[in-house]
């Protein structure tokens, strides 16, 4: 029996399915992605025995894969628009693999910082197109859900990558860690092709000039106030979690448990994200949710630095840090797509999100790591950084919530 001999419900049943089962595997899609990202903490202390490099240095090394994001992002959505969201995937998809790989084989610090920004551009290929795809994908009912979901790639992808990266190297060096990766990601590619629907054909309707697309997201209030806001909360978020293997690691914690210790405290973003999705869904407001995680951030950071608190409260603190916190960035994926100027837009308002999100992420380890420097190697006035960019993301917030009165988000 074909589509068409289905009875009504079960022929508009069938598409939803399929495009909810894409869209689920796209979550997948960008956890292997997140994958690549998160590869480097627990590889670290081996580098920087390796190549011989200082806590400045390793800090650029943790943010040097943004620097794709930071200068592309919006190209890159521009690029999506054009040649598809799907197709965009797949190139970014088989960049990860190849640059992974590469990194690997050529074995030197140049080469692995290369390799690294180049990887940067291969993730934002893949992260920046799944939420206008999924939108395409699911009825607009899910979609809260499903982006709470979407919003948990990076924090899934690091818990794994931390404990499975320190197992695998416990039985080699980094290089095998980047070869696993490279050959998964190529499946990734695979499954892809053969689980996400093909990009619609366009026919004979003529492109927005990739100007006016720019323009048009550039000079909305509100794209500005959420990309910004996402900047503010990667930056924090990523210094905190990048440096805490180190940090176990100075504290005399072996590096299997420093890894076990940070994948837990990445893993519990997630319920921040799944709790937000289903908190929007239920009409609870954007901005509050924005400065309920952001505030609790700053009291977090505090408690787990600055306070001198038993190590026991002082991991409690941080676990808090990244479980509330969690809020933030799938409230911030929901406001983007529905805050774009116009659907044509939606890709290139992901994009300049992302480009604002790498650019907090490429800030935010070196700046931790100066104030660490400046207190003499002290980590206890890490509160001070992450604090001060917290602040700047809830008076953003609280502009989101002024400009959105009155709207259902």
């Amino acid at each position: 029996m074909t589509a068409s001999q289905l009875p009504a419900d079960d022929a508009n049943t069938q598409p939803a399915t399929h495009g909810m089962r894409a869209a689920l595997f796209l979550v997948l899609v960008g956890i292997c992605a997140a994958l690549h990202i998160w590869k480097l903490p627990p590889a670290l202390p081996q580098l920087q025995a390796q190549f011989q490099l200082s806590l400045v240095q390793s800090g650029f090394l943790l943010s040097v894969v943004q620097m794709g994001g930071m200068a592309l992002g919006l190209l890159i959505g521009l690029v999506a628009e054009r040649i598809g969201l799907r197709r965009c995937i797949l190139i970014g998809l088989a960049t990860l693999a190849i640059a992974s790989a590469l990194g690997a084989w050529l074995d030197s610090a140049t080469a692995v910082l290369l390799c690294r920004a180049i990887e940067g551009c291969g993730f934002l290929m893949v992260a920046m197109p799944v939420p206008s795809l999924i939108r395409r994908l699911v009825p607009p009912a899910s979609l809260s859900r499903i982006m709470g979901l979407w919003g948990c790639y990076m924090p899934l992808g690091t818990v794994i990558i931390l404990l499975s990266g320190s197992w695998i190297l416990s039985l080699g060096d980094w290089r095998l860690l980047w070869l696993l990766l490279a050959v998964l990601t190529l499946a990734c590619l695979l499954l892809t092709l053969s689980i996400v629907p093909p990009d619609p054909a366009r026919g004979n309707q003529p492109h927005p000039a990739a100007m006016t697309l720019v323009a048009a997201t550039l000079r909305s209030q509100n794209v500005w106030l959420v990309a910004l806001t996402f900047g503010a909360y990667a930056s924090q978020w990523i210094a905190v979690i990048g440096f805490l293997p180190t940090i176990y690691i100075t504290a005399g914690i072996t590096g299997t448990t420093a890894g076990l210790l940070t994948a837990i405290v990445a893993g519990v973003n997630a319920i921040g994200n799944l709790a937000a999705g289903r908190l929007l869904h239920r009409g609870v407001r954007a901005w509050h949710l924005l400065v309920l995680g952001l505030g609790t951030m700053i009291l977090c950071s505090y408690a787990a630095f600055g306070a001198q608190l038993p190590a026991t409260a002082q991991f409690l603190a941080v676990l808090t840090f990244s479980m509330v916190g969690g809020l933030v960035p799938a409230t911030l994926f929901v406001l983007g797509l529905t805050l774009a100027p116009s659907p044509q837009t939606t890709s290139v308002t992901i994009g300049w999100m992302q480009q604002c999100s790498a650019l907090g992420q490429f800030v935010g380890p070196p700046l931790v790591a100066w104030v660490v420097n400046q207190a003499g190697g002290d980590w206890q006035w890490t509160w001070v950084a992450t604090s001060a960019l917290a602040l700047a993301g809830i008076g953003l917030a609280i502009q989101i919530g002024r400009r959105t009165r009155g709207e259902r988000i």
